[in-house]
This record gives C-alpha cells, sequence and structure tokens, in this order.
C-alpha cells in the first residue's frame, strides 16, 4: 500500500516524529510518502503535482493529512480519485472547521473532545479518534504513540469507545484497508 502524509505549517523536526513514528508501525512493503516543505499544504493543484511525480495510480493510496495539509489534500484526493487512482481512505489529524466528504472512507483525529464533536458536524466517517486526556494540537502530530485516547466507532442507535492511541488507530486504519482485504473484515 503506499501511505501519503500531507503535514500542515509546522516545525520540520514534528513531521519527521511523526513519519518515523508511523514508519516503525507499517508494513515492510508499504511505501511511506511524505510531501515536503516545498509543497504548499493547502494548494490541491501542489500537492496533485508532487503526488503525481511520486506515487503510482495504480496502486491504493492511503491519505493522512494534517491541520492546513487537510485542505489542500483532500481537493487533491478528489482529483486523484477522478484522474482514475484508489484513495483507499483519507484521514485528517485536527481538520477543525474543515468539511470533509467524498467517495471513500473518511476517518478524523482530533486532539480534544470539543475538536472531535465540532469538527465531525462537517463530515466524518464511521470510525473516528479524539485525545483524552486533551493534547495540544502540535504534540497530535508530533507524538502520535504518545497520545492516549478513544477510538469512536458509529453502530445502530450510538457508538462505542475504545480506548487506544493516535499511532494504533491509524494502524489499524492501514491495516483495515489493506488491498485485497473487504474493509469491514477482521484483521
Amino acid at each position: 500500500m503506499q501511505v501519503l502524509v500531507c503535514p500542515g505549517v509546522q516545525d520540520l523536526s514534528a513531521t519527521q516524529a511523526f513519519v518515523a513514528a508511523l514508519r516503525s508501525r507499517l508494513a515492510p512493503e508499504d511505501q511511506l510518502w511524505c510531501l515536503g516543505p516545498e509543497v504548499l499544504p493547502y494548494s490541491s493543484a501542489h500537492i496533485l503535482a508532487a503526488l503525481s511525480q511520486r506515487c503510482d495510480a495504480q496502486k491504493p493510496l492511503l491519505w493522512l493529512s494534517y491541520s492546513a495539509g487537510v485542505v489542500g489534500s483532500l481537493g487533491a484526493a478528489w482529483a486523484w480519485q477522478a484522474m482514475g487512482g484508489t484513495v483507499t481512505a483519507f484521514v485528517a489529524l485536527d481538520g477543525w472547521g474543515m468539511p470533509l466528504g467524498g467517495a471513500f472512507p473518511i476517518h478524523r483525529l482530533s486532539h480534544d473532545d470539543f475538536t472531535h464533536w465540532s469538527s465531525a458536524l462537517l463530515g466524518t466517517g464511521s470510525e473516528n479518534f479524539y485525545a483524552d486526556p486533551p493534547v495540544s494540537h502540535a504534540d497530535l502530530w508530533r507524538s502520535p504513540a504518545e497520545v492516549r485516547g478513544w477510538q469512536v466507532t458509529r453502530v445502530p442507535g450510538g457508538e462505542t469507545r475504545s480506548p487506544t492511541t493516535a499511532l494504533e488507530f491509524l494502524v489499524v486504519l492501514r491495516h483495515r484497508y489493506e488491498p485485497g482485504r473487504s474493509p469491514g473484515a477482521p484483521r
């Protein structure tokens, strides 16, 4: 699987820490692409251009976007799919205030409960995560293995909550959307 990381506008060391944590938990055959600071995170055109140079449109692509990166990458994901690429899922980390929707699964990770429920008003998927206790916006990105919270799953008549970390939630999503696997099938 290809995993695309679209950072926002923050300290490069925070993105490097996020990528290192994620890479430590991905399968060896996974390809991890991280957009650099030269790619404007709020520009779908810039993200799509960078993506077209790096990613294989024939392979499924899991999008992980943070903060301002959510703004540009959602439009790029729509365009990628319109051009024949496969978006297995779109994951917004603290994309507060950003309406989300598309013909692909959507998930949100939030640094606190307020951001979780207020962002859900603008579109969310059936499984999401929020930090509890709350952490800073930057810590969600910089230290996903240390951010504890709740995986929230919508079920008929309500929702269930399971304790986890932000990184473990991302790993669960990566396995859920593994090529050749039914999204609802157990690991």
